[in-house]
Parts: structure tokens; sequence; C-alpha cells
């Protein structure tokens, strides 16, 4: 994660960002600590990223990077207000001990790429290019299921979908496949049918739930991590047996960003057995 401390909206470079509306950023600061502190309340370890001046967007970590087995896949922005940021990613992971793994291919790491059990739901249509899923795929050795977003609103493939178990498999305490909440609208048709086929039991969020970022959530498996907005949405998580736990980030969605979109997880090498 990565504090918001020089969050503002001075560009334009996704439909929610308004430079003429005013931003507030001691709120957004505010609004990010609760979403800190309760992730480190249940349970989870937190690592940050130093905020970098002129780099506005940094507090959206999930765009900096995807990370597997403790191989970290960097990020190549396509527009220029946020390609400043790629170093500082590149010289956290290293740091940090990741295998670091420099692009060819234009792509937003975890907001076009989401680890679904073994497969990587990839993103593609606004953001990162069709190119990158072959990349990704090359990358980590794993299946990527390339899916087509088509609403502006829904840029990144993180703002209409949420996988909700990230942990798969019993002996790692949890089901035995994957599940995912998304928003059939926010697809072509031909990858809304390849996400019926692939998860049927699938929860369909409405439009109203996805127009205000309610798809933008984290989830370890239990708690569920959204919008306080997204009340249908909500519902449907409780009838499942998830927890949703209620976060507002509304300043931070004047830049086009929620709950996912500040958090970059980290998934470090697996120990052998």
């Amino acid at each position: 994660m990565c504090r918001p401390e020089h969050f503002t909206v001075s560009y334009t470079i996704n439909p929610w960002m308004e430079p003429a509306k005013p931003t507030d950023t001691a709120k957004a600061v505010a609004q990010w600590q609760v979403l800190y502190d309760t992730y480190l309340q249940l349970g989870h370890q937190v690592e940050l990223i130093d905020p970098a001046e002129g780099l506005p967007d940094m507090v959206y970590t999930a765009n900096g990077g995807f990370i597997i087995d403790g191989i970290a896949y960097a990020p190549k922005f396509r527009f220029a207000e946020r390609a400043g940021e790629e170093r500082h990613f590149i010289d956290w992971f290293r740091a940090a001990g990741f295998e670091t793994v420099i692009p060819e291919e234009v792509n937003e790491g975890e907001g076009d790429f989401l680890l679904a059990g073994d497969v990587i739901l990839a993103g593609t249509g606004f953001r990162s290019t069709g190119d990158s899923h072959r990349e990704v795929g090359d990358v980590f050795g794993r299946e990527v299921v390339s899916l087509t977003l088509t609403d502006p609103r829904f840029y990144h493939l993180d703002t209409a979908i949420s996988v909700l178990d990230p942990v798969v498999g019993a002996a790692q305490g949890g089901p035995d496949a994957a599940n995912i909440a998304y928003l059939p609208g926010a697809f072509d048709e031909a990858s809304q049918q390849i996400l019926a086929e692939r998860f049927p039991d699938a929860i369909r969020v409405s439009d109203a739930d996805g127009a205000v970022f309610g798809l933008n959530s984290a989830s370890d498996g239990y708690n569920v991590f959204i919008s306080p907005r997204a009340t249908g949405f909500e519902a449907q998580l409780r009838e499942r047996g998830y927890n949703p736990v209620l976060i507002d980030l509304s300043e931070l969605l004047l830049g086009g960003g929620g709950i996912k979109c500040c958090t970059l997880e980290l998934r470090a090498k697996r120990e052998s057995v």
C-alpha cells in the first residue's frame, strides 16, 4: 500500500477524473488509513511503499505489478502521467527480495491481472494490451484467460471482477475452486460467455453496485472489503457466507480507484513440503 500524501486529480486518464472538481488530500489519507488499520486488525501484514511527490496515483498500488511465487512482473503504464511510478515499484520489489521481471508490453499490473485459483484472468480493452497476456503467461507459466472490457467506466479488470477466494485448496484452508463476483455488462459478449462457463456459481453484480466501485474490492476468502454504497453486493456476499467489511474510499474514487486499486497482493514463493 502507499499513503496518498500527494493525492490530487490534476489530469484526466479515466472517466472518473475531473480536475475541476476539488479533492481533499487530508480526507483521502484519513479514509486510506481506515483501510490500512482494518487490514492490520484482521491479521493481515501490510508493507508500504513511500509516496513520491508529483505521482498522485501511486496510492493505487494494484497497478504497480503482479506477483506470484516470489516473482514480480513490473508495470509498464499506458499513460505518461503514471510512467514515473515504474522505477519506484521496481526498486521496491528488488529491495524486498522479489525476482523482478521488466516487461516489454504495456500492462498495469494487478489492475488487469487477477489470480483465480491456478488461472490468471487478464483484462484488455483500455489499458493493458493483449500482448501482455502472452507475456504474463510466459513469466508465470500459467493459463491466461483473456477478457475484453468495453465500458470505459470499468477500464481495469479489477473494477469489474472481484476474486472472492484468493486461497484455494483444502490443504491451504480454502475451497476446492476459486469463485468470483463480476459485472456482466462491463465485458463483450465473448468474455461474458467465458465467465459464465468457467464460473457458473459466480455472483453477478448489478450495474448500480458496479458504478460505485463495489467490485473494486479485496478478499481474504471470508472478509470481503467493499464500498458501503454497494448495498446489493453486500447482501449477495452475506447470502454466500462471506463477511462484508465496509470501507469508504469516496475521496479516492475521484481518481478512479477504490479498495482493490489501493491493495497489491504480495504472493511469496511457497516453501517446498
